[in-house]
């Protein structure tokens, strides 16, 4: 669920008990052909490197699509939900995921909303 304004306000209790964890949407059945349940936690990785998310489905997805939120260095101590360091392979950073030599001619930029990756399961 969108809660939070950009990479702000993961700290405040209020908010983050809405939201404990950073979520990857997947649609069901992209998520069953790798067994992967509503919850668990998923790497999700380019040829530029990964980030890891939990699972959520979503019926409303094309299945060659995932949509996750970016933002989860922050950690909420009042509730014990940890920050993600977003400079690890196991933390929850889109931009790490992102292929920063392939940029548009125009404007300069990578292309930070299409990527091909592939996401599996792993452990907690």
């Amino acid at each position: 669920p969108t809660l939070f304004c950009q990479t702000q306000h993961r700290s405040l209790p209020s908010l983050r008990k809405r939201a404990m964890h950073p979520e990857i949407e997947i649609h069901p059945l992209t998520a069953a052909a790798r067994g992967i349940a509503a919850g668990d936690w998923v790497a999700l990785e380019t040829k530029s490197g990964g980030m890891r998310a939990r699972a959520r489905l979503n019926v409303n997805l094309d299945p060659r699509v995932v949509v996750g939120e970016h933002g989860w260095w922050q950690a909420c101590t009042e509730l014990g939900a940890p920050g993600y360091d977003p400079f690890s392979p196991t933390g929850s950073n889109f931009n790490a995921t992102v292929d920063t030599t392939d940029r548009d001619p125009i404007s300069g930029t990578p292309a930070h909303r299409a990527n091909l990756c592939e996401i599996r399961r792993v452990p907690a």
